[in-house]
């Protein structure tokens, strides 16, 4: 009977169930493409929360300072290729006049006589001897004034001053007045040996000027230091104490 039943189905129930079924399927079609967007949002969309807590917080209008902008440095002038400088060519005066000459394109001079280029060159001398006198006075005037505006060095005071010292004097025998202006004096002495107290005598010859050969041979003379003379004189007559008899 059952079977019967279902077979005895009409059409419209069929059409019915076909229907009901039919929008059953296109919601779970729907569903679950719905989901699978969802998902890929998820995946392609980062959360904003993260983002917001990884990004670094902008620093308060006080703490922050502007930047200073770096200026700009103007474009140096590429130096310019220094030149190799050409040797200069050493000519005589001659060859330059002769040169002068022969690129001059105007009216040659006329010819002068002998005596009229001698009187030429006689004046073209005076003017430079003027020229010249004249510089060398203004440079002389120059160095006059420098020379008056310059401040006077101060003489320093000498550390020492000059003392002449006490000149030893000599009395003794001349023994020869042979030299011109040169007379030999012996002098003598005599002192206590120091250990055995004996008299010991000795002598020694020196020197001495005699401007006006005064002193001869056997007279007794003073002497006195003085400058040296001569490779051997160092002593001067003072007078003539005794003559020779």
């Amino acid at each position: 009977m059952a079977d019967e039943s279902d077979n005895n189905e009409t059409p419209e129930s069929a059409g019915e169930q076909a229907a009901e079924a039919a929008p059953t399927e296109g919601a779970e079609a729907t569903a679950a493409a719905t989901s699978t967007e969802a998902e890929a949002a998820a995946v392609e969309v980062p959360d904003a929360d993260a983002d917001a807590d990884a990004k670094p917080k902008p620093k308060p209008e006080a703490e922050a300072k502007p930047e200073p902008k770096a200026e700009e440095a103007p474009a140096e002038a590429a130096p310019a290729a220094a030149t190799p400088a050409q040797p200069v060519e050493q000519v005589s005066s001659k060859e330059r006049r002769r040169k002068a000459r022969s690129t001059h394109s105007g009216e040659a001079r006329p010819k002068l006589s002998p005596e009229d280029r001698h009187a030429e060159r006689v004046g073209e001398r005076r003017a430079k001897a003027v020229r010249r006198r004249t510089r060398r006075l203004q440079e002389r005037t120059k160095r006059n004034a420098k020379r008056q505006g310059a401040t006077p060095v101060e003489q320093l005071a000498p550390v020492h001053a000059a003392v002449e010292g006490r000149r030893a004097v000599r009395q003794g025998l001349v023994v020869s007045d042979k030299a011109n202006k040169t007379i030999t004096v012996r002098i003598d002495f005599a002192r206590r040996h120091r250990r055995y107290e004996k008299i010991v005598r000795s002598s020694s010859t020196l020197h001495a000027h005699d401007e006006n050969n005064e002193a001869h041979e056997g007279d007794v003379v003073r002497v006195i230091e003085c400058r040296p003379l001569s490779k051997s004189k160092r002593w001067k007559l003072v007078d003539v104490l005794e003559r020779a008899r």
